[in-house]
């Protein structure tokens, strides 16, 4: 295989960025993650990678309630304050350039106030192959605050990921 070519084809694929947030007893993780695609509508599920050794993943394999934030065009900050996890203090993740404000989604996952939408999620699968794992969730429930959002891409950031 020509791998200038496959890295020009993969990186093709349009990404979305997001915070993915999961609550485990006391312990909480938070980071962005940018590769999310809707795989079902009837029951709605999602599939997302997620970096393996993160606080995020170790939370969600072990059962405890984790939902995504969708980030907005213009939120490029937030994505890169969410690279690598985010430790919560009250109402507040704290990351490297900033404290960021949540409120809870009905599972008691942690959701940014400031974005235009999340979706509060329950682990249906995880599969644990290649660098990030794919985990996939059932769709529970979803907050809309804005009309007519558009999501943060990797392109609008001029980042790219593939190849």
């Amino acid at each position: 295989m020509d791998a200038d070519a496959k890295k020009t084809t993969l990186r093709l694929i349009p990404y979305g960025l997001y915070v993915l947030s999961a609550v485990d007893g006391d312990s909480v993780g938070a980071g962005t993650v940018n590769w999310v695609t809707q795989t079902s509508f009837d029951p709605p599920l999602l599939a997302m990678g997620v970096k393996d050794g993160t606080t995020t993943l170790a939370n969600i394999k072990a059962g405890g309630s984790f939902a995504l934030s969708f980030l907005g065009t213009g939120q490029g900050s937030l994505a890169f304050a969410f690279f690598g996890d985010a430790p919560l203090e009250g109402d507040e993740f704290v990351t490297k350039d900033a404290r960021v404000p949540v409120e809870r989604a009905p599972s008691g996952a942690p959701v940014l106030t400031d974005t235009p939408a999340w979706a509060d999620l329950r682990l249906v699968q995880t599969v644990e192959q290649g660098y990030d794992h794919v985990v996939i969730a059932e769709v529970t429930d979803v907050g809309l605050r804005a009309e007519g959002p558009e999501g943060l891409t990797l392109k609008e950031l001029g980042l790219n990921y593939g190849g």
